[in-house]
Formats: C-alpha cells, sequence, structure tokens
C-alpha cells in the first residue's frame, strides 16, 4: 500500500517560463490600453508605475500576497489618473486585467510536464499550490489537477505553513503522506520541509545549493525524472 497519499505541485517555473508569459501578457495589456484608454500610457511606464505600486502596497498590504487583486488595483489607479470617474475607473481597469490575465494564463510547458502529470494523476491526488494567480483550468491543468490553492485563497505565500497545510487539512492526512514538487528552493523545498512534507526539487538550471539551503528530499534536472523520484521516496 501507497504511503504517499497527496501530490502537491508549484506551477510557476516548475511547469513553465512565469517571466516569459508576463512579458507577452504585458505586451498584451500595453496594446489593448493604447486603443481603449490611450492617456493611461502615460502612467502605465515603469517608474511611474513603480510610485504607484508602492502607494497600492501602503494601503493594501494585508492583500499583498492575492496577486489578481493588486494588479487590478494598480490598473484602478492608472485609470484614475487619467481623469476617469471611480466607477468608469473600476470598469476600465477590471477589463484591462482581464486582458492580462488571458495573457497570463496562455502558457507553454516544459518539456516534459504534460507527461509527468499524467504519470502522476493516474498514482496519486494531485493539487496546485501556487503563490501565483493562473488558473488551472485556463491554463489546461483542469484534466491532471483535483484542486489549487493559492496564496490568495489561503491568505499567506510559501514558504507560510498555512499553505502547506491548507490541503492537507482539507484531505485530513500527516505531512509525511505528502511530497511537494517545485523549483524554489525556499518558498518549495523549505517551506514542505518546515511542515514535514517531502520534497523534490525540479531544479531545471542545474543550480547549486548553498551551504545553508534546506536539501530536498530528491532532486532532479528534468520533468521526465519527477514521477520516479516520487516512487523512489514513496518506497524508501
Amino acid at each position: 500500500m501507497s504511503r504517499i497519499k497527496l501530490i502537491t505541485l508549484d506551477l510557476d517555473n516548475t511547469l513553465w517560463d512565469v517571466e516569459r508569459i508576463i512579458v507577452k501578457a504585458e505586451q498584451s495589456l500595453v496594446q489593448w490600453l493604447g486603443e481603449h484608454v490611450p492617456d493611461s500610457l502615460t502612467h502605465y511606464q515603469r517608474d511611474r508605475l513603480a510610485e504607484i505600486r508602492a502607494e497600492v502596497i501602503a494601503r493594501y498590504g494585508d492583500k499583498s500576497h492575492d496577486l489578481s487583486f493588486m494588479r487590478t488595483q494598480i490598473l484602478y489607479e492608472v485609470m484614475r489618473r487619467t481623469g476617469l470617474n471611480e466607477r468608469d475607473a473600476r470598469r476600465m481597469a477590471i477589463r484591462a486585467f482581464d486582458v492580462f490575465f488571458e495573457g497570463r494564463n496562455q502558457v507553454v510547458f516544459f518539456p516534459g510536464a504534460i507527461e509527468m502529470l499524467g504519470e502522476l494523476s493516474e498514482r496519486y491526488p494531485v493539487y496546485a499550490l501556487t503563490n501565483g494567480n493562473a488558473n488551472i483550468e485556463k491554463a489546461g491543468l483542469g484534466d491532471y489537477l483535483q484542486g489549487a490553492y493559492s496564496s490568495a485563497d489561503v491568505g499567506a505565500s510559501k514558504p507560510r505553513p498555512e499553505m502547506f497545510n491548507a490541503p492537507l487539512s482539507a484531505l485530513d492526512l500527516q505531512p509525511s503522506q505528502a511530497i511537494h514538487i517545485g523549483d524554489h528552493l525556499v518558498d518549495d523545498v523549505h517551506g514542505a520541509a518546515n511542515v514535514g512534507m517531502f520534497s523534490v526539487w525540479v531544479n531545471l538550471t542545474r543550480s547549486a545549493m548553498d551551504a545553508d539551503d534546506t536539501p530536498p528530499t530528491r532532486e532532479v534536472s528534468e520533468l521526465a525524472a519527477v514521477a520516479a523520484a516520487v516512487e523512489q521516496i514513496n518506497s524508501d
């Protein structure tokens, strides 16, 4: 009988290159702004956005883990600076965010990602555990995941224990019955170890660990090796 009853999985930079996706989503957003609220481009620039972002964080710091809320609020502040009234600024900010969000979910999977998900989902319940705001259905993950927990859902970001404990509590499992898979040594590996979960470090860049890094239970340099690493942990 398998002792592992749950797999949790990071998304951004584990299954896809999130930086490349965000760049394309931003390009789509800027194009939309230019067509629908051209005056907004005066404010949607690096230096002015940094000021607006700082203001939003200062005002809504307790929601900084909710990336969708924060981006929508920043867009709202941009719209207000164009002279739109509160109602129209909110409406246009939501429309602008929808454009960005559509692009944000146009993911390009790393080699082996879909095959890995197929293998894992045939043997275990698999849940996403992410600090980002990707939508699992829009991103094409609905056939492989039984659910997802984001920092916005939980009210905290990895490596906080609340993120890892959320699916454990929902499924009434012990940490020793779960494996977390991810690319980040702090957010994923340390966070999982801190609550007593096993971990698989997806080290696609073949980075070296520092002396004070928490060692993963297993390390892989390609996604095709993840399922085997999981089985090794399960049989240890």
